[in-house]
């Protein structure tokens, strides 16, 4: 698949998901709780996702795939992705859509050079170069600006 392809679903991933929290944080707000928020887009998540595995007849699961995994890997993701998606339906209504995503965005690529530098998380090691740190240092100014009155 060519490269520009690749950054536009990047990117359109990014738009969607962007959408999916504005629309996750009324429901939060609505329910009065932004984790139902979050159990509503889980359940709705595996009901869509099992539909496409299903239509596409593709990533078929086997029983023997669920005792090969480590059985960690079935649930923390989901942990995280939880307090994660909590955290962005909390703050949303109190800082604004585009703080809270620049904000998270941010802690996303901090955390992601950090990961691909030492290869947490089983990754691939990425080295830190200039390019990247300035990078950083592009988007932390962005966050103030964005930030700023």
């Amino acid at each position: 698949m060519k490269l520009v392809v690749l950054y536009i679903l990047a990117f359109t991933g990014g738009v969607f998901l962007t959408v999916q929290a504005g629309f996750n944080t009324q429901l939060g707000a609505l329910a009065k709780h932004p984790v139902v928020a979050v159990v509503s887009t889980s359940i709705a998540s595996a009901i869509f996702g099992s539909c496409f595995i299903f239509f596409t007849n593709k990533g078929e699961v086997s029983a023997q795939i669920v005792y090969e995994v480590p059985w960690y890997l079935w649930f923390v993701g989901g942990l995280f992705s939880m307090i994660g998606i909590s955290l962005y339906f909390y703050t949303i209504p109190k800082l604004g859509i585009s703080k809270m995503i620049a904000l998270g965005l941010c802690g996303q690529l901090l955390f992601s050079l950090l990961a691909g530098k030492f290869g947490w998380l089983n990754l691939p090691i990425e080295p830190l170069t200039p390019r990247k740190l300035i990078g950083v240092g592009a988007l932390i100014t962005g966050i103030f600006l964005i930030n700023s009155k």
